[in-house]
């Protein structure tokens, strides 16, 4: 995917513009054991960063705890994941949300998770918001699917995803906390667009954070795409992977940012409210991205 060539000076700086405003306020992602890597996230996150921690099945809650606690202690707000269906019961959900508070972490993720079939009493990120377990949270984000979800609808159509992201908007109207809809990460900006648009005619005003896959090699995000369902915008890497030229060179999100952030900036309405990375390809590399292309850059301590 080519970089844009500007032929005049002023097309830069409109460029620019856009997507500086688009990535403003960006949040990231991080599990356990890539958050080891990183020596200082100071040294390489924007102050103010929202960092998601996602809770894969099979991680220990200690580990998810540590890194919390880690994370907050450099300064960043933290959202760690509640997949639902690894959710023993209600005592564990209790036990977790008490340790986060502990730590000092008051927003969450709450999702199914990816697993076949709950180990205990949750299915869904409804029935954790139905729980009032995250009474006192001041934020709460909840999944989104540009793309559709073959797990929810299996006969391909959006009709379960659109009754489910109604309800949740609805709790949104009687919740003390803020609520948005993070989403899945795409690689093209008009199926985006239909969706966040569907949403809107659908009577659903959530603001919408929009995964975005950050730098990473290209057979790594075909892999994950494939993992985790991603749809039409799949086409993008597949048509890629076709060109000899490009098989061996790093995939950036230039194109889709830029696609976004131009309909946002003439469309100031338009639900997305932030860009979220999945960093595939690395946390540093990503953020090196983002800080060169638009993203605020961190402001190490002197």
């Amino acid at each position: 995917m080519a970089l844009f060539n500007f032929k005049t000076d002023s097309a830069p700086r409109a460029q620019n513009a856009e997507v500086e405003a688009f990535l403003a306020g960006y949040s990231i992602e991080v599990m356990p054991r890539t958050a080891e890597k990183v020596e200082n996230f100071r040294e390489i996150l924007p102050k103010g960063t929202r960092v998601y921690i996602a809770h894969i099945e099979g991680t220990p809650i200690e580990d998810m705890l540590a890194t919390a606690a880690r994370i907050v202690g450099e300064g960043y707000t933290v959202m760690p994941h509640f997949p639902a269906r690894i959710i023993k019961d209600r005592a564990t959900l209790g036990d977790w949300v008490a340790r986060y508070k502990d730590v000092g972490v008051r927003e969450a993720l709450l999702l199914a998770g990816g697993v076949p079939a709950p180990v205990g009493d949750y299915a869904t990120s409804m029935q954790l918001l139905e729980s009032g377990a995250f009474e006192g949270f001041e934020r709460l984000h909840v999944a989104g699917h540009p793309e559709g979800n073959k797990d929810i609808d299996p006969d391909g159509s959006d009709r379960a995803v659109m009754e489910a992201a109604r309800w949740k908007y609805a709790f949104s109207q009687r919740s003390d906390a803020k609520m948005a809809m993070a989403t899945q990460f795409c690689f093209e900006a008009q199926p985006v667009i239909d969706w966040v648009q569907r949403l809107s005619d659908e009577g659903v005003g959530l603001p919408v954070h929009i995964g975005i896959a950050g730098p990473a090699k290209l057979q790594t995000l075909i892999k994950f795409a494939i993992a985790c369902g991603v749809g039409p915008s799949l086409r993008v890497l597949q048509k890629r992977a076709m060109d000899v030229t490009k098989l061996l060179l790093p995939y950036n999100p230039d194109e889709v940012i830029a696609g976004l952030a131009a309909h946002k900036a003439k469309n100031p309405n338009f639900a997305i409210e932030q860009v979220h990375f999945f960093p595939l390809g690395g946390i540093k590399t990503n953020a090196t991205w983002a800080a060169e292309n638009g993203g605020p850059a961190c402001q190490p301590a002197q």
